[in-house]
């Protein structure tokens, strides 16, 4: 019984660590607030200080954003015209289906099959704007983020993306210059990530969207390569919540978005906001699960015992068992 235990503690204990293993790097984001690379609120210039020209300015004065065509929205124009208006030096580029598909075509063709075969289309959305920042360099924005100020201040960096809740990173805000090592791994990434996990908020997230980005995130920095800050370096720096949009000194102003979100997202959110209470309910149900294996596990254990006593019963009866018996004493003896 005791060698049965140990065999069926040893068996769980394997699933157990492969499944840990399988989203080892889910969890570690629970814990990943992004405070190490952050970008500070003492490090910003106020939006008229003559400071912002002392600051280095390694990502070029591009602006990036994408849409189906150039007929933008009459509820995204308003957000739109407030970065172009603030960034009249800065070049302005729309990536439509039409532009976004001949830049993979022309410059990355080995990807353009997997571009063309997303099942939905704001996968292409999401891609496109980790392309654009790889060849180009510049500043992507969603069309849902408004500027409340110019963003000179956020070129100083090698590579920023912005903090999102409850955990990890988003793709709505982000800057890098051109072939920062970060977006070459995210784009080097997006094939192997193309999976369909059958409800349509889960495979863009995780194939292409935040949740996929955050994931490339922890892997980059646990490969030692987020480090230097100057224009070779290859430091990604945060973007914070108050930086980002909370306050009228921050970047960014939120306006009506997410028009791809279809109902099985209201799921997902619902689990994201109560995702400790479904973490001990998860425990609670494994720890179900483990009991109940356990039980079956106990009771084939005894079901083969019963079978064996009966087997010898029936060979008692049948006269064979004192032979049987005999034969293994002579055969013990033999051996001594």
């Amino acid at each position: 019984m005791r060698r049965g235990l140990a065999v069926f503690l040893v068996i769980n204990a394997l699933i157990v660590t492969f499944l840990i293993r399988s989203v080892f790097t889910l969890l570690t984001l629970l814990v990943e607030d992004g405070s190490a690379d952050a970008i500070h609120s003492a490090e910003i210039p106020a939006p008229q200080s003559p400071l912002i020209d002392n600051l280095p300015r390694l990502i070029p004065k591009i602006i990036h954003q994408t849409y189906i065509n150039d007929s933008v929205p009459e509820h995204w124009r308003a957000a739109q015209k407030s970065c172009i208006d603030l960034h009249e030096d800065y070049e302005y580029k729309m990536w439509t289906d039409a532009k976004s598909r001949e830049l993979i075509a022309t410059e990355y063709p080995w990807f353009l099959n997997t571009f063309d075969n997303y099942s939905q289309p704001i996968q292409r959305a999401d891609a496109i704007r980790y392309f654009v920042l790889n060849h180009f360099g510049g500043i992507y924005i969603d069309l849902d983020d408004g500027c409340n100020r110019r963003l000179d201040p956020l070129l100083a960096y090698p590579a920023w993306v912005r903090r999102t809740a409850p955990t990890g990173i988003s793709n709505d805000a982000m800057g890098a210059i051109p072939q920062h090592p970060f977006f070459l791994m995210v784009i080097e990434s997006l094939r192997s990530y193309n999976r369909n996990w059958h409800l349509p908020y889960i495979t863009v997230m995780y194939s292409t969207g935040p949740l996929f980005l955050s994931v490339i995130w922890k892997k980059y920095m646990a490969s030692g390569a987020n480090v230097g800050d100057g224009y070779g370096g290859g430091r990604v720096r945060i973007l914070m919540m108050d930086e980002y949009n909370r306050f009228p000194w921050s970047f960014f102003s939120h306006h009506k978005g997410s028009s791809w979100h279809g109902k099985d997202a209201r799921l997902i959110f619902w689990m994201g906001s109560h995702w400790m209470m479904l973490t001990a309910a998860g425990f609670i149900v494994a720890g179900i699960i483990g009991a109940g294996l356990w039980w079956v596990y106990g009771r084939v254990l005894l079901l083969g015992q019963r079978r064996c006593k009966q087997r010898g019963g029936y060979l008692d009866r049948l006269g064979w068992g004192k032979g049987i018996k005999l034969a293994y004493e002579l055969a013990e003896r033999h051996e001594v």
